[in-house]
């Protein structure tokens, strides 16, 4: 457990939502470890306690810890280790990873990729940018364009938005040092876990910009991707436009 943060207990229930008394106690209890994951209780790749450990703590029956545990691991936040434990899931891990990347080889074969930042900025929020990530347009966020290519071929061209509060120290040249998943490096470094989003999807014709970035003739079709990306507490803490050229690729989710 990590210091400094008092743990969340049964009589906190109540606190939990305003609706907490109508809804089912497991989902209460689910409510209370989210809580925890967000105030930073457990962090990203640490373990968290036993299900009889937490039992004790709601004073609830196991199996209501259970099914609160199983549904935040079919969410991708806890993931389960036999034998070994529940983990807070990180985007170190290669299963947590590639959640929110969808774009996939029509050959099926994985591909190497790279990233390259283009730009990094910081300025008062666009009224559509301030719109969609609850900001106010006097608020600052950041701007950062990269592409990411595969084979060594440009294939994505992604333009990032990011609460300046939140992303404080986020530079060209930080941004040009990490070499990781950019995930994984906005857990580490700004202490943001991306736990989910929402996608809008069409297709549009490459502007002069995007074609001399994925270096392909102006009008191209490109596949436009628009996601919202949420923390704990659906709090909007990225918005990405992505400009997709899908000519060996393709667009794949899975409908639950």
């Amino acid at each position: 457990m990590s210091e400094n943060v008092p743990p969340l207990r049964a009589q906190e229930i109540e606190k939990s939502a305003p609706s907490a008394a109508y809804s089912p106690l497991y989902q209460q209890i689910k409510a209370l470890l989210l809580q925890g994951l967000d105030r930073g209780e457990w962090k990203p790749g640490e373990s968290i306690p036993s299900e009889l450990e937490l039992a004790a703590r709601f004073q609830v029956s196991q199996g209501t810890v259970r099914k609160a545990i199983d549904e935040l691991a079919a969410d991708n936040l806890l993931i389960r280790r036999q034998g070994k434990g529940t983990f807070v899931a990180t985007h170190h891990e290669a299963r947590v990873r590639f959640r929110f990347l969808r774009l996939t080889p029509d050959d099926g074969k994985p591909v190497p990729s790279s990233s390259r930042i283009l730009d990094v900025r910081r300025l008062k929020a666009p009224a559509d940018v301030a719109q969609l990530l609850d900001l106010r347009t006097s608020d600052m966020v950041v701007n950062l364009r990269r592409v990411l290519a595969f084979d060594q071929a440009p294939t994505i061209y992604d333009d990032i938005w990011l609460p300046g509060s939140v992303f404080k120290g986020l530079t060209m040249e930080a941004a040009s040092q990490n070499k990781g998943p950019m995930y994984a490096w906005f857990e580490s470094k700004f202490g943001v876990s991306m736990v989910r989003a929402d996608e809008k999807i069409g297709a549009v014709a490459a502007t002069g910009e995007a074609a001399a970035v994925l270096h392909v003739p102006e009008g191209t079709p490109l596949l436009q991707v628009e996601r919202v990306s949420y923390t704990y507490g659906d709090r909007p803490m990225e918005l990405r436009r992505g400009l997709y050229l899908t000519e060996r690729f393709h667009y794949r989710n899975t409908l639950n």
